[in-house]
């Protein structure tokens, strides 16, 4: 009888230690991955232009893998874009080339591993995506790209 109730109690203590395990399974994600948004608009530009084209930016962060997901529409612009980047510095300055954006047909979208320096950057308001035209070849819209 005490053989019974033994394995009973192995069998108790296995079933609960695979729940708890399991819970971190449904929590995990959520708390790895950090929305982004941003409103791209000659307003921002430094220094600010007359554009009237916008723009919308979202995306994600994996802060474990450091994949840095984005889809970026644009409208009315003076004409299509030329180029187009994610650049490094805060609002209201310029700042260097990060990374290219591929096409640059709306909506655009890509994904990209940051280094870890990059990835607090970003997370720190330190990012902003740019679209370039004829002419406005410094940007035509910008959009700061911020924790949602």
């Amino acid at each position: 009888m005490m053989k019974n109730y033994a394995y009973l109690f192995l069998l108790f203590v296995s079933l609960l230690s695979t729940a708890c395990n399991n819970d971190d399974d449904d929590t995990t994600p959520a708390a790895q991955t950090t929305a982004l948004t941003a409103t791209l608009n000659g307003m921002q530009e430094v220094p600010a232009n007359n554009s009237t084209g916008t723009g919308t930016f979202s995306g994600t962060l994996n802060k474990t893998t450091r994949e840095f997901t984005y889809r970026i529409e644009f409208q009315g612009l003076t004409a299509n874009p030329t180029a187009g980047h994610f650049h490094q510095a805060v609002p209201g300055s310029n700042g260097p080339v990060v990374y290219p954006l591929g096409g640059l047909t709306s909506p655009i979208t890509g994904k990209i591993t940051l280094t870890e320096a990059e990835a607090a950057k970003l997370l720190a308001g330190e990012f902003y995506a740019n679209l370039h035209t004829a002419a406005f070849t410094g940007g035509e819209i910008r959009g700061n790209i911020k924790v949602q």
